[in-house]
């Protein structure tokens, strides 16, 4: 039975490097397909997952709004009491007893294997997020990233990020300084590996401590965090220039998308518009001959009423005659006659005679006072309707204007983006009427069909 070392180490969280969103120069890509990836969660999925519902149940019993917590994940990351996540590096051998490249190594590999698949089973309060085997460096190890968490707690979040609390439910209580939480819980797992280890006929070689017998390329990794660590604020440089391009890219799709639309309104509102200028053009010249018609209608009542004027004249004149004509005046009887015979020749027939004359008078004057009233009534509602239609005009040729105005708007707007673009716009405009139309057909088709 041969033997091999097991290393436990703090690794630095590096997400991107385990998930080789880059490469470091210790990779070897051509070897990256042999890695294996248990899982790569997002972390911020993971914290609404753990602690949505304990940050809930907090928040709720705040009475002071400066007291709750927007974003759990934030507030620990600003923090300085606990870490957002941690990670272990676990290793078996060194670059010389188990390459990458080697059977040893591929051997190693399995081991690891077999260690992680009951990693999590066996820490349940350590929520692994990311783990990876990698066997494009110079020996197999495993990344494992975790969040440690409590349940029932007494402060804070009943359910918290709390690393000595999650390793202290697994049953590990520090004790001194070189003997923590943290210390017993990396020799148990230690143990753990050295038990499949022996399985599979290897022995647990126990030197030192675990950085000691990292493999050199190993060690060389920590002394090149700086560029790991470089590396990452590059990748987050690009992620933040790409993302203020796809947002100015979106500014202008935005923008693009709102001025076709209002060149879509402003296309309808002209054709409409241009409709409304032809219905306004028709309804003033029916307005103007209208007018004009009620015009050649006063100029009609007023001569009918001039022509009264002048019979009514020609009547107060025809009156005088009365006074003077001889055959009005009553004459002298004759030698010799009676009063009786003068009064039934004489008087009698020139007073009817003048019943009758004053009779017909004062009909015709009547008739012509009527007429003349219903003359006035009617050359007042005549003239009111050709100030009526006056008004209307004047309305419809401030309407035209407004028309030619946005009319000529158009014009300009089809000068600055082109007549076939205010076209195509048109055009789209029409089909997705006519789909509309279509729609609303085929749903009072059915609805009939149903009824």
């Amino acid at each position: 039975m041969h033997k091999n070392t097991i290393s436990v180490m703090v690794g630095k969280g590096s997400l991107n490097h385990n998930s080789r969103v880059f490469y470091a120069e210790n990779v070897d890509p051509s070897r990256s397909h042999l890695n294996i990836e248990y899982c790569n969660e997002n972390i911020k999925d993971v914290y609404h997952e753990l602690f949505d519902d304990a940050l809930a149940r907090y928040n709720a019993k705040q009475k002071r709004s400066d007291r709750k917590i927007e974003n759990y994940y934030e507030k620990i990351c600003s923090g300085k009491q606990e870490k957002p996540f941690h990670e272990i590096i676990i290793q078996i051998g060194n670059k010389d007893t188990c390459a990458a490249a080697t059977e040893d190594g591929a051997f190693a590999a399995r081991l690891l294997d077999e260690y992680m698949r009951g990693f999590q089973k066996r820490n349940s309060t350590l929520r692994v997020f990311s783990a990876h085997l990698h066997m494009d460096e110079a020996t197999p190890h495993l990344h494992i990233d975790f969040v440690p968490y409590t349940t029932g707690s007494k402060r804070g979040l009943d359910t918290r990020v709390s690393l000595k609390k999650a390793l202290e439910a697994l049953g590990f209580k520090g004790g001194t300084r070189s003997d923590t939480e943290w210390d017993q819980w990396a020799n148990a797992e230690k143990e753990r590996l050295a038990e499949i280890m022996l399985a599979h006929g290897v022995e647990w070689e126990k030197k030192g401590t675990h950085e000691e017998h990292l493999s050199v390329l190993d060690y060389k990794k920590k002394e090149r965090t700086k560029e790991v660590e470089q590396l990452e604020r590059q990748k987050e440089n690009i992620e933040r220039t790409t993302e203020a391009q796809l947002k100015v890219s979106a500014q202008l799709h935005m923008e693009l998308s709102q001025a076709n639309h209002e060149l879509t309104e402003l296309r309808r509102e002209t054709a409409e518009a241009r409709e409304e200028k032809e219905e306004a053009l028709q309804a003033v010249a029916t307005a103007k001959k209208e007018a004009e018609e009620a015009e050649a209608i006063v100029e009609e009542n007023q001569k009918k009423a001039d022509d009264l004027k002048a019979y009514i004249r020609t009547f107060e004149r025809n009156v005088h005659e009365y006074d003077d004509a001889k055959k009005w005046q009553l004459p002298e009887p004759d030698f010799l006659m009676g009063a009786g015979t003068y009064r039934e020749k004489k008087a009698l027939p020139l007073v009817n005679t003048l019943k009758n004359v004053i009779k017909n008078l004062t009909l015709q004057l009547i008739h012509a006072l009527e007429a003349n009233e219903r003359l006035q009534k009617s050359l007042k509602k005549t003239e009111q309707k050709v100030d009526h239609l006056l008004n209307r005009v004047n309305k419809l040729e401030e309407k035209n204007k407004l028309l030619n105005e946005r009319s000529h708007t158009l014009e300009l707007v089809e000068h600055a983006v082109g007549e076939d673009q205010v076209e195509r716009i048109a055009g789209e405009q029409d089909k997705r009427e006519e789909w509309e139309r279509n729609q609303r057909k085929r749903q009072r088709g059915r609805t009939e069909w149903s009824l």
